[in-house]
């Protein structure tokens, strides 16, 4: 009945084994710029094994992290990987730090392009206010823009992205589309070739075909995850009725409230976004429009579950053309799912769904209830 969001059961707690502890060295602390400009301050440790894994960085987060736990350079600290992934530094020893240790400031100039450091009022991060300016922010939005789950375009990584950025080939993520006639600057760039070239080529074109869905989620629209993009797509069907909704209207969709709304509202409404829709449109990047009526939506109110790997399409693929219809897709199956899509090598899904008396599908039953073409 508390069902589920996006990535996780509202019902469910996950207990962990504590997670193991390390001492080392903070040998210098950093500043990461990201893809909204937002400040880090990374710890530079002397390498250490925790768990497995040789650490030699660790996330301070802001500002305020750093002088709640006052980490200085020179501090030897206790370091461990949250949720057995991320490496942070739990505290400070202070009995041994040395008499020479300063309090650490984030800078007032981003390293990265100059601009001013800036923190708005009851934000915790600082923020680089130099935008398309600052390099590593284009970066950042180049490496999200084509990342797997906004428009999957396989082959843009970082050192890639940064090469981009660095010759002035890519200043917003619709000059991506340009890079066709670019092929030779292209071929020419370090570790690239004629095959990675083109490769690279037509993943962008083949990026082209993303869903609407994808689309919202690749623009990095502030607070806008996959989830809310998905709402959004589903409630206006089409990428101009979410650029001109008003406030008010953005906060009938499921899941947005007045902050995020705000946010939606005040992206679509800057002149530099808009324009780069525009390139983006010229280029002939045109999400396909969604059905938005729930009576022609013939799925509505099933919930499907992928298990196993499909011949014909990818499980990503099969999840946005069952939403598409106005199906919903579950992570896990139980009483109240409608059908499991088995694929080759199915999991423990397919066994449960057996247990349940829930109706399976093969790939053929599935791409005939959907109407794809076998």
């Amino acid at each position: 009945e508390l069902g589920f969001i996006s990535r996780a059961p509202r019902w469910a707690i996950a207990h962990k084994f504590p997670a193991r502890e390390e001492q080392t060295v903070v040998e210098a602390i950093d500043v990461q710029v990201g893809r909204t400009g937002a400040i880090t301050p990374v710890a530079r440790l002397r390498p250490v094994q925790v768990a497995g894994v040789v650490v030699t960085n660790a996330t301070l987060h802001n500002e305020n992290e750093v002088r709640r736990k006052d980490v200085r350079i020179g501090d030897t600290v206790i370091v461990r990987r949250a949720g057995d992934v991320i490496p942070e530094v739990v505290g400070v020893i202070p009995e041994k730090r040395p008499h020479f240790t300063r309090k650490w400031h984030i800078p007032k100039k981003c390293p990265q392009c100059g601009s001013e450091v800036v923190r708005e009022e009851g934000e915790a991060a600082h923020r680089c206010i130099g935008g398309l300016y600052c390099p590593a922010q284009r970066m950042g939005a180049l490496l999200h823009f084509a990342s797997r789950r906004a428009m999957d375009i396989e082959g843009l990584g970082d050192k890639l992205a940064e090469l981009l950025v660095t010759s002035g080939m890519a200043e917003t993520v619709a000059d991506l589309y340009k890079l066709k006639d670019k092929k030779q600057a292209l071929v020419d760039l370090e570790r690239m070739g004629e095959k990675s070239a083109q490769n690279l080529i037509d993943q962008i074109e083949k990026s082209k075909c993303a869903t609407l869905p994808r689309l919202l989620h690749a623009l990095g629209i502030p607070q806008v995850g996959e989830a809310t993009a998905l709402a959004l797509a589903q409630h206006f069907g089409n990428l101009d009725a979410v650029m001109e909704a008003d406030v008010e209207t953005l906060q009938e969709v499921s899941g947005i409230g007045p902050n995020v709304a705000a946010e939606i509202h005040g992206f679509f409404h800057q002149k530099h976004n808009r324009e780069v829709i525009r390139a983006l449109r010229k280029a002939g990047v045109e999400p396909p429009h969604l059905v938005v009526s729930r009576k022609a939506q013939p799925l509505a109110g099933k919930t499907f579950v992928l298990t196993g790997t499909l011949a014909g399409m990818s499980r990503d693929e099969a999840r946005e053309k069952l939403i598409a219809l106005g199906a919903k897709v579950a992570g896990s199956v139980s009483k109240k799912t409608d059908y499991v899509v088995v694929g080759e090598d199915p999991g423990s899904k397919a066994d449960k769904a057996r247990d349940l008396g829930v109706t399976m599908l093969v790939e053929k039953e599935f791409l005939k209830l959907i109407g794809a073409k076998t």
